[in-house]
């Protein structure tokens, strides 16, 4: 029997996947920069070949476009620029949207014929479902930055019981 020092694994085996790093972009808080925010980072997932669910990117990029129209239509004339930052890990990613605006938004659930006012309230909700989680936090500079982290596939969920 062979003593001394257990082998290493394969490199493959210890080194994080290659996907794994953070990107940041910034747009002007205009309308038309949500429809770029969410092709870009649908874009960015499929060239770094990030292995995310269906379900999980669709949801993703639905909380792209809520975070970013939100920052658009409440913090435009406090900042005119948004940046939008994806942080991918190796079974979750994160997606922050940061304005210079200093009001800290809450999630309220709207009435069914209310127009707007859902967006954070639905951020929650896409999250929760997920099994991630959100938040705002302060920034340095005295803005906010509204985060999603989610899996990159969905949680396993146990088969219904029945009595």
């Amino acid at each position: 029997m062979p003593s001394g020092p257990p082998a290493e694994p394969p490199e493959e085996l210890t080194s994080p996947p290659a996907y794994e790093a953070a990107w940041r972009f910034t747009a002007p808080a205009l309308e038309s920069s949500v429809p770029q925010a969410r092709h870009a980072v649908r874009d960015l997932l499929t060239e770094q070949r990030v292995p995310v669910a269906a379900d999980i990117m669709d949801g993703l990029l639905l909380i792209v476009s809520e975070l970013v129209t939100n920052a658009v239509q409440h913090a435009a004339l406090l900042s005119p620029e948004i940046a939008v930052e994806l942080t991918i890990g190796p079974n979750w990613l994160r997606v922050a949207v940061e304005d210079n605006h200093p009001y800290r938004p809450k999630a309220l659930e709207a009435d069914e014929g209310d127009v707007g006012g859902r967006g954070l309230w639905l951020v929650k909700v896409l999250t929760a479902q997920a099994g991630g989680k959100c938040d705002v936090e302060h920034t340095a500079s005295g803005g906010k930055a509204i985060w999603a982290e989610l899996p990159l596939a969905p949680l396993a969920t146990s088969p219904p019981r029945f009595p």
